[in-house]
């Protein structure tokens, strides 16, 4: 398979950062400013990033560190190393295969994959993918419709199709000024569709005049009434375990337990929500006290490079979740534009292990960082 990484044969990024400079060359202003927006004065966008470079490392030496296992697992699911594919929308503006060859290209690689609701790609392609991976793991993200018959219809379409778990993202109770996006009157090209949605219920996004059509979707769609009992409604819908996105708070992660939660997802939306918000990694350590093992921890925003990996699961994560770096890589290459991006963050992860003195995951713990005084 080709690479065809950059229009100059001679250039083929090393890191993240040059994946994401090659895709400003590609994607159209109108994308690139969907993928990279953050709320707002997009503080916590930064934030999210700056708090990785707050914290510094502690590393051990004199560790044999000949050999390095990077593998875990997730609600009992293996996965090669300890990283997801965070949901995200749209992904078809990135390259025609979109979600399919995200997909494919987690699954080939060990790790997991979370379908967002508002895919450009079905619930069903996705999975029919991915059928010579039967052990990736798949989970689907999900937004509460207003029309709970649409959202018990997506619950039943990811359970037929062998998804491992329900992601509810709780942060999005209506969405977050965008100001890019609003300047830009985003909306999906006349060629795309929400792949699950239209198909279901005819829902779109609608073309609005001075305004995002996705906030326009989320306003006249979304429930913004959804509270902790509606949880237990969800749950009701399918024997699928819940995993919720976009804690901040400790006793809310408490809460989340109490109300059947079997992981959660530390996350600030990528800063695209309420901004001024906290940085997910500065969330990560109150949650991992609160909820005191009771269930695993994940932490999604900010994750570049793999001593971020190595920072988060010293303060308590089990895995991580990385969004916009993957779309750099899907908008350069597709499959193995992601494959690379992945495949990056594996190999920064194995050095900065063995340069921190931890052979497995297990070894990595709060006595290797030096927190900031907040």
């Amino acid at each position: 398979m080709s690479t065809d990484l950059s229009n100059d044969d001679r250039f083929q990024p090393i890191n993240l950062f040059e994946y994401e400079k090659l895709a400003k060359e590609r994607l159209s202003q109108t994308t690139l400013d969907y993928y990279s927006s953050g709320a707002w004065d997009e503080i916590t966008l930064r934030d999210n990033r700056a708090a990785f470079e707050r914290v510094k490392l502690r590393p051990r030496i004199l560790v044999d560190v000949s050999e390095r296992n990077l593998t875990t697992s997730i609600l009992g699911q293996p996965l090669q190393l300890p990283l997801l594919i965070a949901p995200m929308a749209f992904q078809c503006l990135a390259h025609p295969d979109g979600e399919v060859a995200t997909a494919l290209a987690a699954a080939s690689a060990g790790v997991g994959m979370v379908l967002s609701t508002m895919a450009t790609k079905s619930i069903e392609e996705v999975a029919t993918a991915c059928d010579q991976f039967p052990d990736s793991l798949q989970w689907f993200q999900l937004y509460i419709h207003k029309d709970r018959g649409l959202t018990r219809a997506l619950v039943e379409k990811a359970y037929k199709a062998g998804y491992k778990a329900l992601c509810l993202t709780v942060d999005a109770p209506v969405l977050g000024q965008r100001e890019r996006d609003r300047r830009n009157e985003f909306a999906l090209p006349l060629n795309l569709h929400l792949a699950n949605l239209a198909t279901i219920s005819g829902l779109d996004i609608p073309h609005e005049k001075g305004e995002s059509g996705l906030f326009t979707y989320f306003a006249q769609q979304l429930d913004p009434a959804v509270t902790w009992h509606d949880l237990e409604w969800l749950q009701s819908l399918s024997p699928l375990p819940l995993v919720i996105k976009g804690i901040l708070r400790g006793d809310d992660a408490v809460r989340a337990v109490e109300y059947g939660a079997k992981a959660i997802v530390v996350s600030n939306h990528g800063g695209r929500q309420l901004d001024g918000a906290i940085a997910s990694l500065d969330a990560l350590a109150e949650i991992v006290a609160a909820v005191d093992g009771k269930v695993e921890i994940l932490l999604d925003g900010g994750i570049r490079r793999g001593t971020d990996i190595l920072k988060a699961l010293a303060l308590g994560a089990k895995a991580v979740l990385i969004g916009r770096p993957i779309l750099w890589g899907l908008a350069v290459a597709g499959q193995v534009g992601v494959s690379h991006v992945i495949s990056l963050l594996q190999d920064e992860l194995h050095v900065a292990m063995a340069l921190s003195g931890c052979a497995k995951l297990q070894d990595i713990d709060p006595s290797l960082l030096t927190l900031p005084c907040l």
